[in-house]
């Protein structure tokens, strides 16, 4: 599929998403949104990647936020199929059995938050800033703000940022919990892809274990999750890669993980 306003790559395993309209700041719109989808849908189909980077191209914004002029046309009913839309991207990426890093530099607003936040982690440039402002706008997070904000910085604190519109830098993203680290805007790119070469490098069947047990039992009891993990831990244990591994603990040898998921 030729894309518009993503530019989708490889490097080796790992699959890169760039949201690509940089003359909007970034900003989301329903061909972005389908675009998205359809690499996804494209990365889980082909099975090469173990790993993937979402970013912004430029320098200025990950994601401003969604496309106001856009948005400033939506009737009720196509406002609400526009939110719903945006929010299954969310949980597509979140379903997407590889591990994804958002890449933040610069502006990660609105519908840009939300996107880094349905990610499993966020590297961010010192450069880089996070809110939920839509309350300016006469309007409320709409892609699952409210709801993935307040599980990762806390209740009263995603309140805060949705009630005031406030925007915080990275520094103060990473202490609240919603950034895991920060880098100078120069080093961004380099650490980001250091963190995916160093996952890529691990076995295909126990990265995505590993997330499914932790997306999964987020929700649910701290036994049940521990059953949940008992279970694929045993299944893990029948991949190539789980003897692989050991073996090479063993033999005192870097471990070369080649298992198939099939």
């Amino acid at each position: 599929m030729a894309y518009q306003n993503i530019i989708f790559t490889m490097e080796g395993e790992i699959a890169i998403i760039k949201i690509n309209r940089p003359k909007a700041m970034n900003a989301i719109n329903l061909d972005v949104i389908n675009e998205t989808n359809a690499a996804l849908s494209q990365i889980e189909a082909e099975g090469k990647a173990k790993v993937l980077i979402l970013t912004g191209e430029g320098e200025k914004a990950f994601v401003a936020g969604a496309d106001i002029a856009q948005m400033s046309t939506l009737t009720p009913l196509a406002a609400l199929d526009f939110s719903q839309k945006g929010q299954e991207l969310m949980f597509q990426l979140e379903r997407l059995p590889i591990p994804v890093i958002a890449c933040v530099n610069g502006y990660a607003l609105g519908g840009g938050n939300e996107l880094a936040m349905a990610c499993d982690f966020i590297y961010a440039s010192e450069n880089a800033k996070f809110g939920q402002p839509e309350i300016n706008l006469g309007l409320i997070p709409g892609f699952g703000g409210t709801q993935r904000l307040a599980r990762l910085v806390g209740k009263t604190k995603a309140k805060e940022m949705c009630l005031t519109g406030e925007i915080i830098n990275a520094s103060e993203a990473k202490e609240i919990g919603l950034v895991n680290k920060v880098f100078p805007t120069d080093k961004l790119w380099a650490e980001t892809l250091k963190t995916a070469q160093l996952m890529a490098g691990k076995g295909r069947v126990m990265l995505r274990a590993i997330k499914r047990c932790i997306d999964r039992g987020y929700d649910v009891d701290r036994q049940t999750g521990c059953y949940m993990e008992a279970d694929s831990f045993g299944l893990t244990m029948a991949s190539p890669d789980a003897q692989e591994g050991m073996s090479a603990f063993l033999e005192k040898r870097k471990p070369e993980f080649k298992g198939k998921l099939v």
